[in-house]
């Protein structure tokens, strides 16, 4: 969360020469009905069924650039799905990940349904949720790149170079299709 999944994964894409997809906005599309709106009236754990089947599909029919929420990584059907596909973890450090995110309307970081939330300031709220997931991050990554202060272009080109992929811009400059 606050990471910049979305803009550097569509940087990422266009770099390629490939399509995006950010697995939370085709959630809401199939949902039709936001995020926030899953969890407020079905929970956490219903979301991250729905989030599951989504992700799981999505990896299966996709053959671009793929954008997962924060936490479609400590479920385990995810974890799955994504075995024979490159993983890039986009870390952040807790502070600029949270000013990313301060003032969005994320349910993670709001009191009430969320386990364990009541009580705790959304900022305390979001350390911990990095700190849970950091593991996970870890063990499923094959690329990590910090992302704080960077921007969304040098990272695509950094991420690109570490997977070994030429970027479509590249190839169309010495004359070959891309």
């Amino acid at each position: 969360m606050g990471a910049g999944k979305s803009t550097v994964g569509l940087a990422l894409a266009d770099l390629l020469g490939v399509g995006f997809c950010d697995t939370d906005h085709e959630i809401v599309a199939r949902a039709g009905r936001s995020v926030a709106e899953i969890f407020a009236d079905e929970g956490e754990q219903h979301f991250r069924e729905v989030e599951a089947q989504v992700v799981t599909d999505v990896l299966a029919t996709h053959p671009g650039v793929v954008a997962l929420g924060g936490g479609a990584v400590m479920t385990p059907a995810v974890r799955a799905a994504l075995a024979g596909h490159r993983v890039v973890h986009l870390s952040v450090t807790p502070e600029a990940g949270f000013a990313r995110v301060r003032s969005s309307q994320r349910p993670l970081l709001r009191p009430g349904p969320v386990a364990g939330s009541a009580g705790i300031s959304p900022e305390d709220r979001y350390r911990a949720l990095l700190t849970e997931r950091a593991a996970t991050y870890r063990q499923v990554a094959d690329i990590t790149t910090d992302t704080t202060g960077r921007a969304p272009a040098a990272l695509a080109d950094e991420i690109a170079r570490a997977l070994g992929v030429r970027p479509a811009s590249t190839l169309r400059d010495e004359g070959s299709p891309p």
